[in-house]
């Protein structure tokens, strides 16, 4: 009996599962894992509809990965799973994670017109280009109910108000020469987030 679409998509996750475990083994209870595989399975899930599979996935990469701090897509997906399972606080911060690691995605998600910003884009991850590899829209069926939160979650006076900090700051990040100032910058941003949540 042939195998279900299903069942070819659990059967990839166990397999980068046993990659990941093998990876572990060889370098002796750590993970190199340079081929990035630890960042598949969440897509994959999310494929499934199991949300409860992706939060266990979190649960275990944060566990084992504690200072990787993702790439946009992926903590966007963490976003949704987060959603999925009623976790409303912890979806609120993973959104600002997600907007400060690319201030485009979530606009494109929405299907908005993309604003451009001459801010600071150190890492890569910030640039437009990223984008092409996003494959979530608020039109899915399985996201309307995300992207409606979604929407009003970015009315929020408390969500304007740090994303508009955090915009300036990376303007002024970007032509700001290394020093005190800049180095206080870096400093205020990195803490926005904190500041959100208390």
């Amino acid at each position: 009996m042939p195998l279900t679409k299903e069942d070819r998509i659990r059967n990839k996750i166990s397999k980068i599962k046993k990659a990941l475990a093998a990876d572990k083994k060889r370098w002796g209870g750590y993970y190199d894992d340079s081929r990035g595989l630890r960042y598949s399975p969440p897509e994959l899930y999310l494929k499934l509809n199991d949300y409860k599979g992706a939060f266990r996935y979190f649960k275990w990469f944060e566990k084992n990965f504690p200072d990787d701090i993702g790439y946009p897509i992926f903590l966007f997906e963490w976003a949704i799973t987060l959603f999925k399972n009623n976790k409303l606080l912890e979806t609120e911060k993973k959104i600002l994670e997600t907007f400060m690691s690319n201030i485009y995605l979530i606009d494109r998600f929405l299907g908005k017109e993309l604003l451009h910003f001459e801010i600071s884009e150190s890492s890569g991850w910030e640039e437009e280009t990223i984008l092409e590899y996003l494959h979530y829209t608020k039109d899915q069926d399985q996201l309307h109910d995300f992207a409606q939160w979604l929407i009003q979650f970015l009315n929020n006076e408390r969500f304007l108000k740090i994303a508009n900090e955090f915009i300036e700051i990376e303007k002024q990040l970007r032509i700001e020469p290394a020093g005190k100032k800049r180095t206080n910058l870096v400093h205020i941003r990195s803490h926005l987030l904190d500041d959100y949540i208390n």
